[in-house]
């Protein structure tokens, strides 16, 4: 990416060089010359903050890893939406009714254009979650449970780093 495309931030990560602890802050997009978006300078992450559920703590190699795939995820489904986008704006798409057609070619494009939009769903949801929990890591609430605030463990962070919801309150919400 992606640098512009929907929902970049621009997010880094750099160590405070002092106490070997650093703080989540969210970088902004910045303009270079002739309108050009550059990368953000570094911010920095609360390693402190961030503890399993069996008290262990995140080091800051392990937090800059998970930004690390975050942002890389974050790149990945925002060329998937690009491209999803340009092939349902496609010439395909735009050659309009179905005079002079077999019912049976339009019925298969619309079939695969159906496709095509489920998976465009799909990939703007993994979008959104990733961008939420970058958001989640500059705020220093990565790791805490949106439901009742306990650690969500770091296990399942490092099995799903998207994961909003420790795994009790993750299985009451199957449950239900």
């Amino acid at each position: 990416m992606v640098q512009g495309a929907p929902g970049w931030k621009g997010y880094g990560m750099s160590d405070t060089g002092t106490t070997g602890t650093s703080t989540a802050t969210r970088a902004t997009t910045m303009t270079g010359g002739a309108g050009q978006e550059t990368a953000p300078t570094a911010s920095t992450v609360d390693t402190a903050t961030i503890s399993g559920d069996d008290g262990s703590t995140w080091t800051e190699a392990e937090v800059r890893q998970v930004r690390a795939d975050l942002t890389t995820e974050v790149e990945r489904l925002s060329e998937e939406i690009a491209a999803i986008e340009a092939e349902l704006s496609g010439p395909v798409a735009q050659q309009g009714g179905a005079e002079g057609r077999d019912e049976a070619d339009v019925g298969g494009r619309l079939v695969e254009q159906e496709h095509e939009m489920t998976l465009l769903e799909g990939a703007r949801a993994g979008l959104t979650q990733n961008l939420a929990a970058l958001e989640r890591l500059d705020a220093g609430t990565y790791g805490t449970c949106e439901s009742c605030g306990e650690p969500i463990g770091k296990l399942r962070l490092q099995a799903f780093q998207r994961a909003t919801l420790c795994v009790s309150c993750k299985k009451v919400q199957e449950r239900a």
